[in-house]
């Protein structure tokens, strides 16, 4: 059997093409967009869940093509590029599934843009930027290092990358020193005709001295300018967030996002382990968790929301999470697990019973079209879950902190429960806000008497007690306000507006491009175009951790797709999380850029190639 498939924008409207060669009796069209679909023309809508659709369609003649009209239910969501069309369609006849092919084929075009801009002179063909680089004036040959204690991450790094090694026997030699004045992970490299030599505040320091050579090595040509880099990073917070619960990344590409990352300084990987779709980590404490969730699509407990299709997924072993552990250790980076509640709770309240009160008659709906994807604090299942849960998920991560996720709670969520409103009258809370900072308190304050530290997205400020509290590091997502407002009230605070950070959102808009457009588009340029202590607001500088750029994988549904939406926007913010303010404005990160696709290429890396 041959089938076809197209779809294409028309305006508001998504026009869908289905084709067959064969008679097909009462088929059923399943498939998912970015939010609730409906139905224009073409077939009746059986089944919704969030973005997730089946349509029944009219018995189909052989070399007939019949046309399905879609748009979104919701009237704010205007599709803008080809990521907004149908994800993972298949047909359902009878008890088969046939998949369709995708009709305007998946992730970045690759066509080439503009030519990069030069270099600014004076400036090093390296990202981040040195806090300070002082020319002495020529050259020296550089291939390798004679080795070193101290550099063997970087070494097995540049053999993972493909890149000639770094360190062999009869290298040029590096003389160490430390220097107690020097930060932990500041370095001051002199590279001279007489030879290298580095002094370290510590061993990420001298693991950041020989990512620097490295990439000079690779950027230059094999030669390295003589003078003096005096180096520090601005921030302790360098991070880079992927979102594995809409779309399951392999293992293997997250050990390649950990090298991606070290070769830029980022020192933070924020690990999304569960949300509506999935909940991806083989725990002992409740393994129905994820045996009943880690696969979504046809028959499965979770459709295939997100492009799952027919079936789609997987979960990560804690053999799995020790590799992950082993590598990042090796690379100097600290890996950040999350778990989310109470909301972006589908597949844990479908998978574990209790979770909810059956008492509950709201119709509260979550931004992406769930309408049950909030679990109960006054359900006792809710904490017999949930208190072992972020305890054993706590432990398997030696950085001694967890993120408990709080954002997107629906509007009036809770509001139907009388055993919430029990709950308020009991505790005196008045709004969801309330009760959710009240929930989340508790939960936290069991994890922090263990040493824990917790953290959570902006929205876990909220609530008449003063939201989590506890000391929890606060991730200001919809913009820098509600970082700055947490800042003042005493969190410490990670920034990573939408805006400027997430790389889930389109390069530009052409509708040939792909990605998110809720908070605009993403160009390169724009993540550099801020900064993460905000003008006016210098008081709060002290709180400010440091910056992330996060990952969401709505429209992911192969690893390499994200490769081009990280790359080289990643570039941005790994000079906003190291760099003095302004240091690199847009024109520079685009000159950058053009430095680095090559590296990109020899890396093996997938990179937008427009303007």
């Amino acid at each position: 059997m041959t089938l076809s498939f197209s779809a294409r924008i028309e305006g508001r409207q998504i026009l869908c093409e289905i084709g067959t060669d064969r008679a097909l009796t009462a088929p059923v069209f399943c498939f998912s967009l970015m939010a609730a679909p409906a139905v224009v023309s073409g077939g009746t809508l059986v089944r919704r869940v969030a973005g997730y659709a089946e349509i029944a369609l009219p018995d189909l003649a052989a070399g007939a093509v019949h046309e399905v009209v879609l748009e979104h239910a919701n009237a704010d969501y205007l599709p803008r590029n080809r990521a907004w069309l149908p994800l993972g369609p298949y047909l359902r006849v009878g008890k088969k599934c046939l998949p369709l092919p995708p009709g305007a084929g998946l992730g970045l075009r690759e066509a080439e843009g503009p030519p990069a801009p030069a270099l600014e002179a004076g400036r090093l063909p390296l990202v981040p930027q040195p806090t300070e680089w002082r020319a002495s004036g020529g050259e020296i040959g550089f291939a390798a290092l004679a080795p070193v204690e101290g550099l063997e991450g970087v070494a097995d790094l540049a053999e993972r990358l493909g890149l000639a090694p770094l360190v062999v026997p009869g290298g040029l030699p590096l003389a160490v020193t430390e220097e107690a004045a020097l930060r932990p992970e500041g370095y001051r490299l002199t590279i001279a005709p007489a030879g290298l030599s580095v002094a370290v505040g510590g061993p990420a320091g001298l693991h950041h001295a020989g990512i620097t050579l490295l990439t000079l090595r690779e950027t230059c040509g094999g030669k390295l300018p003589c003078g003096v880099i005096a180096d520090t990073p601005r921030f302790g917070w360098r991070g880079q967030h992927l979102d594995c619960a809409r779309h399951f990344f392999g293992v293997d590409f997250i050990l390649r996002l950990l090298e991606l990352m070290a070769l830029l300084k980022l020192n933070r990987f924020h690990w999304h382990l569960s949300d509506d779709e999935a909940f991806r980590l083989e725990v002992e404490t409740q393994p129905l968790l994820w045996q009943r969730t880690a696969f979504r699509g046809e028959c499965e407990l979770v459709p295939g929301v997100f492009g799952g299709g027919i079936r789609a997924g997987g979960s990560y072993s804690k053999a799995d999470v020790a590799l992950v552990l082993a590598r990042a250790k090796a690379l100097h980076i600290e890996v950040l697990p999350e778990i989310e509640v109470p909301a972006h709770s589908h597949g844990m309240v479908k998978a574990i019973p209790g979770l909810r009160d059956p008492g509950d008659n709201g119709e509260e709906a979550s931004v992406q079209g769930y309408i049950d994807n909030i679990v109960n604090p006054a359900m006792p299942a809710t904490w017999e879950l949930l208190q072992p849960l972020v305890q054993e998920v706590a432990g398997l991560f030696p950085f001694g902190m967890i993120h408990l996720g709080a954002d997107e709670a629906p509007h009036g969520a809770w509001d139907g429960s009388p055993a919430v409103a029990a709950l308020k009258a009991r505790e005196e809370l008045r709004t969801s806000d309330d009760v959710q900072g009240w929930m989340l308190a508790k939960l936290a304050e069991g994890l922090v008497a263990q040493g824990i530290r917790v953290a959570a997205w902006e929205e876990a400020a909220k609530g008449v007690q003063g939201g989590i509290g506890n000391g929890a590091l606060l991730f200001s997502w919809t913009g820098q306000g509600p970082g700055v407002e947490a800042a003042r009230r005493g969190h410490d605070v990670v920034m990573c507006p939408a805006r400027t950070a997430y790389f889930d959102l389109a390069h530009s808009d052409d509708p040939d491009d792909w990605g998110a457009a809720w908070a605009g588009f993403v160009p390169l340029e724009k993540t550099v175009d801020w900064d993460p202590v905000p003008k006016g607001a210098e008081d709060i500088a002290p709180r400010i951790a440091g910056v992330q750029a996060c990952f969401w994988g709505e429209f992911t549904t192969e690893d390499s797709q994200a490769e081009g939406m990280i790359a080289p926007r990643i570039l941005g913010i790994a000079t906003k999380a190291w760099e003095p303010a302004w240091r690199t404005d847009g024109h520079g990160i685009r000159a950058l850029a053009g430095i680095y696709g090559p590296l990109f290429d020899r890396m093996g890396w997938r990179r937008y190639r427009g303007a």
